[in-house]
């Protein structure tokens, strides 16, 4: 079965062992170059400050020979991606035999290609032709683009480009798949580094349409276009990002496991719940348990443990002790038949937890326009629940018929509110199948009988899930913003090519910068500073850049919250919470 679903911490998930490269036989040129500057290229701020190269092309060879060096699953996709664009390809590998497999590996894969009817006969045969092992990397000396896919290990990469370096052509554009090291260091001891760049494709790299370009200290800016436009041409889309830790995907993409682990070790929810939540009422395309069980709990943690130490152990990027835990027990997912789910024969999937069915209430009262969850009131207005409004004020709330109140996530916990309950944001709550809430010990029955059966009168499952700042999906969305625009403010890459990045390299429902843009301003900050005082240490200080990022609607962030109401206050209480 193949798997299209996010396998971002993969430059290599899913990936046969591959022997280090051991350079042996010098490779030629392998060439890719520009076809005009379009998109996100040569953007400031994205490719750190590259050096110049008089050695790089600056046109695209779009029928040059491409060599791809290291042929398990990610090499072999990689060269699949090039012959159906039409390039003559060559595989190398250092495990003798190794080529020839792959060599009948991909033209496997075409022939299912023909099978779908997505290629012809005709153009099978005609790919066929132009691929072909060689036993050394002399073989590749004609080569115009060499795209290395070898074991994630920076001394081989080092030795094997070194080696390439004498035998390519000086305009040969070199490139590594690397998901995890920098590609600066990799190129450091290059004659020519100014040629050469990272691209990393997503696995399966013939279905996942992103590739990573990523430039490192060295690259030439113009090796770096022709390697966008290269793989442009190839059907992908590519985003630019500079040589900064994880570049883009696999920097920005841990909240949506850590924060759903973290609520896990607060006893809060199960992973199935968690998952459920997500993925009804966040929109995203998996789970986090699931997903990790799905690329491997070991890779997965090796990913994020490489990021945080990358960061110095940044608190932004803590790995989970419950998932090292999976790890050390050698529960790694699929792959081992059990992770954070068993797979073995007759297993089942635990349900997540869903309320019983309740009595809507008679009417509720709305107080404000509930903020991020406007479109609430909408749906309630359309409902069997009659919809009465009070007058505007700071307060933005929804008054439930025994005087309890809904409010939503906003980083405090509901144990903070008199006789309340919290509920998750949501991607679309028109379109949301579950909604999650959350309540303290001190909450009346009544008041959470009332709100669940309301969400049911909308159409809603609901989860009821331990009393957490900033619940699941909020804390997860304003947490992956945060690092978002700390990461344009550090030129790693632009604001349309983190969206892109995140929606086609893990299929996330929306990029952070366009989930800013539907919230009110200054939620995201708002919600990380309220979590921040209940959870010190330093994982939900908002970032600088999120601090002065530019609102939306001429408010900085850090100005009136969703709920002005002082924890603790009476629902007839209108005195504001000075507090920020």
């Amino acid at each position: 079965m193949t798997v299209i679903d996010p396998a971002i911490d993969a430059g290599g998930s899913g990936r046969r062992p591959e022997s280090p490269v051991s350079p042996v036989s010098p490779v030629a040129p392998v060439g890719a170059g520009d076809t005009g500057g379009t998109g996100s290229a040569g953007r400031a701020g994205v490719t750190g400050e590259p050096q110049t190269s008089a050695t790089t092309r600056d046109t695209v060879d779009t029928r040059g020979l491409v060599a791809v060096v290291g042929t398990g699953t990610m090499g072999q996709g990689i060269a699949q991606v090039a012959l159906v664009a039409g390039h003559p390809v060559r595989l190398y590998d250092a495990a003798p035999g190794r080529a020839e497999e792959a060599v009948t590996a991909v033209a496997a894969r075409l022939d299912r290609l023909v099978v779908k009817g997505r290629l012809t006969a005709e153009a099978r045969d005609a790919a066929r032709d132009r691929l072909r092992p060689v036993p050394a990397l002399a073989g590749l000396a004609d080569a115009t683009l060499v795209v290395e896919a070898i074991v994630e290990r920076l001394d081989a990469k080092r030795e094997l480009f070194a080696a390439l370096e004498e035998v390519v052509a000086d305009d040969c554009l070199l490139a590594t798949n690397t998901s995890s090291l920098s590609v600066t260091a990799v190129a450091g001891a290059l004659r020519h580094p100014g040629r050469f760049v990272g691209l990393h494709f997503f696995n399966p790299a013939p279905l996942l349409p992103l590739v990573e370009v990523v430039s490192g200290y060295a690259t030439d800016p113009t090796a770096a276009r022709r390697a966008q436009e290269t793989v442009t041409v190839w059907g992908k889309t590519p985003v630019r990002c500079a040589d900064l830790p994880g570049f883009i995907v696999n920097r920005l993409a841990r909240p949506f496991y850590a924060e759903a682990f973290a609520v896990l070790e607060d006893r809060a929810a199960d992973p199935a719940t968690l998952d459920a939540v997500l993925k009804e009422c966040g929109g995203f395309r998996m789970g986090p348990f699931e997903l990790t069980d799905l690329i491997g709990q070991d890779v997965n943690e090796a990913v994020t443990r490489s990021v945080w130490e990358s960061f110095h152990r940044s608190p932004k990027f803590v790995p989970s002790l419950a998932q090292r835990r999976l790890v050390d027990a050698g529960l790694l997912g699929v792959k081992s038949g059990r992770g954070w789910f068993s797979y073995g024969e007759g297993a089942e999937r635990p349900r997540p937890h869903t309320a019983e069915a309740a009595e809507p209430p008679a009417y509720v009262i709305a107080e404000g326009d509930l903020g991020a969850a406007a479109g609430l009131v909408e749906l309630i207005a359309e409902s069997p629940v009659a919809l009465r409004r009070a007058p505007e004020d700071e307060r933005t709330r929804l008054v439930l018929p025994g005087g309890g109140q809904l409010v939503l996530a906003d980083g405090r916990t509901c144990g903070e509110y008199q006789d309340a309950v919290s509920f998750d944001l949501a991607l679309d709550y028109r379109t949301a199948t579950r909604v999650a809430l959350a309540v303290s010990p001190a909450t009346p029955r009544r008041t959470l009988t009332e709100a669940i059966g309301l969400f049911q009168a909308l159409g809603k499952k609901v989860s009821v899930i331990g009393d957490v700042p900033g619940m699941i999906v909020a804390r997860t969305v304003a947490m992956l913003i945060d690092l978002a625009a700390d990461a344009v403010a550090k030129g790693v890459a632009t604001e349309e090519d983190i969206d892109t990045a995140l929606r086609l390299g893990v299929n996330y429902p929306r990029g952070p910068f366009e989930w800013n843009r539907r919230l009110p301003p200054g939620w995201a900050h708002d919600l990380l500073t309220n979590t921040h005082e209940r959870v010190p240490g330093g994982r939900y200080g908002p970032s600088l850049a999120l601090f002065q990022y530019p609102p939306a609607a001429g408010e900085r962030p850090g100005g009136p919250t969703a709920d002005r109401q002082r924890p603790g206050a009476a629902p007839d209480d209108t005195e504001e919470d000075t507090d920020t």
